[in-house]
C-alpha cells in the first residue's frame, strides 16, 4: 500500500518515540475506527457541492491529514501481524469477483445474497 521507505519511516518514527508498547493489534484495530470515523467527520452534513468547495479550500489539508491517519494506523497493524496489505487486497478482489459476476451485478449495488 505504502512505499517501502515510507513503511521504514513510519515505523522508526513509532519506534524512536517508544509506542509498540501501546500499538497491540487490539488497540490499532480501535485506533484505526476512530480515525476512519474522524474521516467521516469531514463529510457530515455536507452536500455534493459543500464537499466539491472544501476539497478546493484550505480545509483540504484536514482530510488528507485523516486519510494519513487512517493509513498509518492500518499500516501498523498489517506490519505487526504480518499481513501483507497487497496480496490480501488481491486475494479479497478475487473473491468478490466470483460474489459479483459482472453480467449479475453491473449497474446495480444489490449486496451478493439480493440476486
Amino acid at each position: 500500500m505504502i512505499k517501502a521507505e515510507l513503511l521504514q519511516r513510519l515505523i522508526e518514527f513509532r519506534r524512536e518515540r517508544d509506542w509498540e508498547q501501546f500499538h497491540s493489534p487490539k488497540d490499532l484495530a480501535i485506533s484505526l475506527s476512530i480515525e476512519a470515523s474522524e474521516l467521516l467527520e469531514w463529510f457530515q452534513w455536507k452536500n455534493d457541492d459543500e464537499i466539491a468547495l472544501q476539497l478546493n479550500s484550505d480545509k483540504r489539508e484536514a482530510l488528507e491529514d485523516e486519510v494519513a491517519d487512517v493509513v498509518a494506523y492500518l499500516t501498523y497493524l498489517c506490519h505487526d501481524i504480518g499481513l501483507d496489505i497487497n496480496k490480501a487486497v488481491a486475494a479479497k478482489i478475487d473473491k468478490n469477483a466470483q460474489k459479483y459476476p459482472i453480467d449479475k451485478v453491473k449497474g446495480r449495488s444489490d449486496k451478493y445474497t439480493e440476486y
